[in-house]
């Protein structure tokens, strides 16, 4: 239909879901067969990554070429807007989640442990300190093989990525602030900045992975600090690389002419989840590397 502002935008028939969910099947029949040690288990769950990264090709490049073509009303937009802030809530959900398992360990279960007389028995050395190995200020072995280990610094790493995930936020701003002035130099090399600054936010995390692994014993087995540590930070570091993707997809787009300053939610809609992801990133410096 056209995008008649007074009209009620109704899309095209689309065999694009029809797609996506065979994509979702593929996948969890790979991941079934891959929990039964099955040999195919591995290429049938690739089968279905392939599916689904080219339903999401194509069905965004629709997308795109409708809103570029003017389909879209203003009826249309504010849908937009509003499934792009359902989702960003579900996000906080999640997060929220982890947050919370993080609070439990180690506000509830941490000292409730160290109260009584039953973990005395099962491990005389326990004592009710975060991470849950350190004695005096020593780091000892737990039950059975649980490794040693060193917990993460704030002021190293952690640091310097706080400051590269705050600078990025300031220049995909200033990049908005280009698009809204109708200046594609400044759009361009906005992004361009904000894409750099992403890259090297995910280049020290992975240097920072290496050496907890091979140099502080810090791994997913060293007990719930471990474990807490790299849930909250490798699905952060997950929505870090969506995210990338996603202002790649935009700076492209910028390149070629898209977006006007008075119509332009595909901007919006990443630099929402970028800012969501910046702060959820201070709350992790903050909970899981400073206190």
């Amino acid at each position: 239909m056209s995008g008649n502002k007074d009209s009620y935008y109704l899309p095209s028939p689309s065999y694009w879901p029809i797609v996506g969910s065979l994509a979702l099947l593929v996948m969890a029949t790979g991941f079934i067969l891959m929990l039964n040690k099955s040999g195919a288990g591995g290429m049938t769950l690739l089968a279905g990554v392939g599916i689904l990264l080219f339903m999401m090709y194509g069905w965004f490049g629709d997308v795109i070429r409708e809103s570029e073509s003017g389909m879209y009303n203003k009826q249309v937009d504010k849908s937009f807007r509003l499934g792009m802030s359902w989702f960003i809530l579900s996000e906080v959900a999640f997060f929220a989640a982890f947050f919370g398992a993080l609070f439990y360990a180690r506000i509830l279960s941490v000292p409730w442990l160290g109260s009584g007389d039953t973990m005395a028995q099962l491990w005389p050395q326990f004592v009710a300190a975060w991470p849950g190995t350190a004695v005096d200020g020593q780091l000892v072995s737990g039950p059975g093989d649980m490794p040693k280990f060193t917990p993460m610094g704030a002021w190293g790493i952690p640091a310097i990525n706080t400051l590269l995930l705050l600078t990025s936020g300031a220049t995909l701003t200033w990049a908005h602030w280009g698009l809204i002035k109708n200046n594609r130099s400044q759009l361009v090399w906005g992004m361009i900045m904000t894409i750099a600054l992403a890259i090297a936010f995910i280049s020290l995390q992975a240097y920072e992975y290496y050496h907890a692994y091979h140099e502080l014993g810090l791994t997913m087995g060293a007990g719930i600090y471990g474990a807490t540590f790299f849930m909250l930070t490798g699905f952060h570091g997950f929505h870090v690389m969506l995210g990338t993707t996603m202002l790649a997809v935009i700076l492209v787009r910028s390149m070629k002419g898209h977006f006007k300053p008075d119509a332009h939610f595909g901007f919006e809609g990443v630099a929402w989840y970028w800012h969501f992801v910046d702060v959820v990133w201070l709350g992790l410096f903050v909970f899981v590397y400073w206190i």
